[in-house]
Order: C-alpha cells, then sequence, then structure tokens
C-alpha cells in the first residue's frame, strides 16, 4: 500500500476509536430517551463525571483496569470491545475503497449500522432517532461523493438498491407475520443503498449472507439452548454483518458462485 493509502488507513482507525466510544453514549442514551450530548459521561456506579484523562478510548480502560477512578465499580469491557470494532471497521474501508469520496459516507454508514446493532442486541429496537437521521445524512454525503468521485450512474443504483432491499425485507415481514420487525424493513433501506452503490451483486451477496448469518446464530442459540423456538431473536446485527461480508467481498462472491 502507497504512503497516502496507509495514512487514510491509519486516520480511519484513529477516527473510528473517538466514534467507537461516541456510539457507546449514544446506545446507551438513545434508547432510554435522553440527550447523547448532555450531561458529560459519569460512573454508572457513583455518578462521579468521567475526566478527561479517562476517556481517551481504549487506553483509558487499560490503564484503569476496567474499573471507576472514583468508586472502584467494575467498567464493561464492551466499551472497549466497540471501540476497537468500530476503528478496525472504519480501517477496513479505507483498505478496500480507497481513497475515493465516497469513504466518509461509507464511514458513517458503518457508525450508523454499529449503533444500531448496539440498540438491537440491548432492546430489541432499531430507534428511528438514529435510523432516520442516519439513512438521511449518510444519503447526501453518498451522493456529495459519488459527484465528486464522478460516479452519477451509481448513485441512481444504489437509490433502486435501497429501495429494493426495502420492498423485498417488507414482503418477507408481512408474509411471516411477525418475524421480522419492521425495524428491519426500515434498516433494509439504509443498506440497500450503501451496498448498491458498490453493485447489484455487492446487494445481492448482501441479502444472501445476512440470512446465512441469521440463520446460523439462531441455529447456534438453539442448540446451545440460549434462546427457544419462540423467543425473538434480533436480526438487525445479522442484515449489518451481512452487509459488511458484501461490502468487502460481494463482487469475489458473486464471480465464485456464478464460476
Amino acid at each position: 500500500m502507497h504512503g497516502n493509502g496507509l495514512v487514510i488507513v491509519l486516520a480511519g482507525a484513529v477516527l473510528g476509536l473517538l466514534v467507537g466510544s461516541f456510539l457507546n453514549v449514544v446506545a446507551h442514551r438513545v434508547p432510554a430517551g435522553t440527550s447523547v450530548i448532555r450531561p458529560a459521561s459519569a460512573c454508572p456506579a457513583c455518578k462521579a463525571p468521567i475526566a478527561h484523562r479517562d476517556n481517551i478510548p481504549i487506553l483509558s480502560w487499560i490503564l484503569l483496569r476496567g474499573r471507576c477512578r472514583s468508586c472502584g465499580a467494575e467498567i464493561s469491557v464492551r466499551y472497549a470491545i466497540v471501540e476497537a470494532s468500530t476503528a478496525a471497521v472504519f480501517a477496513a474501508a479505507a483498505v478496500v475503497l480507497g481513497a475515493v469520496w465516497v469513504l466518509p459516507a461509507y464511514w458513517w454508514f458503518a457508525g450508523v449500522c454499529i449503533v444500531l446493532v448496539l440498540t438491537d442486541l440491548d432492546h430489541q429496537r432499531i430507534p428511528n432517532r438514529i435510523l432516520f437521521p442516519g439513512l438521511v445524512v449518510g444519503a447526501l454525503l453518498l451522493a456529495a461523493g459519488a459527484i465528486a468521485d464522478g460516479n452519477a450512474p451509481g448513485l441512481l443504483a444504489a437509490l433502486g438498491g435501497g429501495a429494493a432491499y426495502f420492498g423485498l425485507l417488507f414482503v418477507i415481514a408481512v408474509a411471516a407475520r411477525g418475524g421480522f420487525g419492521f425495524g428491519d424493513v426500515k434498516l433494509a433501506a439504509l443498506l440497500g443503498l450503501f451496498l448498491t452503490y458498490r453493485s447489484w451483486e455487492t446487494l445481492v451477496a448482501g441479502v444472501f449472507a445476512a440470512f446465512l448469518v441469521g440463520g446460523l446464530v439462531s441455529v447456534g442459540l438453539l442448540v446451545a439452548r440460549r434462546a427457544g423456538r419462540k423467543d425473538a431473536i434480533p436480526f438487525g446485527p445479522a442484515l449489518v454483518a451481512g452487509a459488511f461480508i458484501a461490502v468487502a467481498w460481494g463482487d469475489a462472491i458473486a464471480e465464485w458462485y456464478i464460476g
């Protein structure tokens, strides 16, 4: 990888760390109906405000050994995992897409998807307060990047792909009579937009990967007796996992399958 490419990847990783820290706040506060800006972050146990030096992504958690400086209460390792995962996804996006103007749009897309996975796992909800702004801002960033990259036809295809994925899951949700939440249907519009900008083959790969991941997870939970047949299992994480897999390897998967 040439020098400029490496700089972009490293910048993506650093940005991902910072964004991942904020995503933890969003995932906690939005379902509770509170502001993501105020008040400042505080320890859930003793309510002591978290100092800036203790709010450095990953590093602060390591230095504090996963405990609050004020009261010693345990701080979940999930915070560090989300920060590290977001950094890895942002860096991977830079590797896959390269130095293109749509890269910031895909970073935005990744951040929105990650926080929606968290809220779906925690509350089995895909909040409109996150999804709708995520979709609108994502579409605007993608449009600006596509025009700057000289790929207006790709933008038109993306809009069609978003509508197609939305329509597909809407039909399945109606036919399944509650097998899917309408939040999953709305999430499909966001996923379809960014998948189809890459190619229609990427969209197809993302759909199949989502249902494959969802099926494997469901079977695994049933076998491990972590869930019963009547238990609701969040499908949003599978949709996002399928989308991430397809963005990275969708065209290669499609070529392999056709070949």
